[in-house]
């Protein structure tokens, strides 16, 4: 009996270690929803700032960062930031930076766009102050990347049909390059060996793959009507792509660039999720209100979740 309850508090022990959590943000509720990627089941809902679109998490896994992009007309001006603990939110403002939409963690740091205000901006979660920014000079400044090993940050320029490459140093930006890509780059991701860049332009349905040692368009590839978002699996194997107004996931082999199955979700998918160990991924279908798993072995859709109305961005978190 005693081995057997050492035995189980070890499993316990060690299940409670490597759980994993989806949180995925419901842009019309304003909230954030905590998944269980065992059971697909909303563990809890964090209300956030107006009109959450993206999110990222702390280094150290216990603070979320949501940029709350705003509605309609009204703009956003605001991070929440959650704590997964104990699961509640509070909001910090950005004084007179407008819409920050892409968001991402690298050094300790949170990195993030301010759409409205055409910058690229950088948190520190200590002080919670912006301690740098940088104008792109380019219109709809949307998603944001950082690649350390590089000493680069890329941003996606909707209305100027442009990413901008930011050379970072300790101090913070240091020049700026434009890339001129093709109608509406949005969504992008990097390889996980650094070595390209992957853009979806959502304006005519293409891809534009840029070498990051030369921050120069090597390739092109045509996807569909509106290719949205873009993800890499973490063995850098496969690229998936959300095509939002064909309600379909595009799978590509990334060293031969051929397209390999188009998987049929939800209407409008968006946010790309993929677990760490490459099986599954999660895919938010916004205008169906869910979330769809994806069998990566097989790239066949499993099953679905309802984390409630207009889900979007998603990120992980222990």
């Amino acid at each position: 009996m005693r081995r057997l309850f050492s035995a189980l508090a070890m499993f316990m022990l060690f299940g409670a270690a490597h759980a994993q959590h989806l949180l995925v943000l419901n842009k019309s509720d304003n909230t954030m929803a905590i998944v269980d990627t065992a059971s697909l089941k909303v563990l809890a809902t964090v209300p956030t700032g107006m009109g959450p679109h993206e999110v990222a998490v702390s280094a150290d896994g216990k603070t979320a960062y949501v940029a709350n992009y705003g509605s309609g007309p009204q703009p956003g001006s605001t991070l929440s930031v959650v704590d997964l603990g104990k699961r509640r939110a509070r909001e910090i403002s950005l004084g007179a930076l407008l819409r920050p939409h892409g968001i991402t963690e690298s050094g300790g740091k949170i990195y993030f766009t301010a759409e409205g205000s055409r910058v690229v901006a950088r948190l520190d979660p200590a002080s919670e102050r912006v301690d740098w920014l940088m104008g792109t000079g380019q219109s709809v400044t949307h998603m944001v990347v950082v690649a350390p090993k590089l000493n680069k940050l890329y941003t996606t320029n909707i209305g100027s049909d442009t990413v901008t490459v930011v050379t970072l140093s300790a101090s913070g930006p240091q020049q700026l390059k434009q890339i001129a890509t093709g109608k509406g780059p949005e969504g992008m991701d990097l390889s996980p060996d650094t070595n390209e860049l992957w853009v979806g332009t959502r304006g005519d349905g293409g891809l534009a793959i840029i070498d990051t040692a030369t921050d120069t368009i090597k390739q092109t590839l045509q996807v569909g009507k509106m290719p949205i978002r873009v993800k890499f699996t973490p063995d850098g194997k496969r690229v998936l792509v959300s095509d939002a107004m064909a309600g379909e996931v595009v799978a590509f082999d990334a060293a031969t660039r051929k397209e390999m199955k188009r998987i049929a979700v939800g209407e409008a998918p968006v946010g790309i999720q993929v677990t760490p160990d490459g099986k599954r991924a999660f895919v938010a279908a916004t205008r169906a209100d869910k979330v769809f798993e994806i069998d990566l072995e097989k790239l066949d859709v499993g099953r679905s979740l309802s984390p409630g109305k207009e889900p979007d961005g998603m990120a992980w978190a222990k």
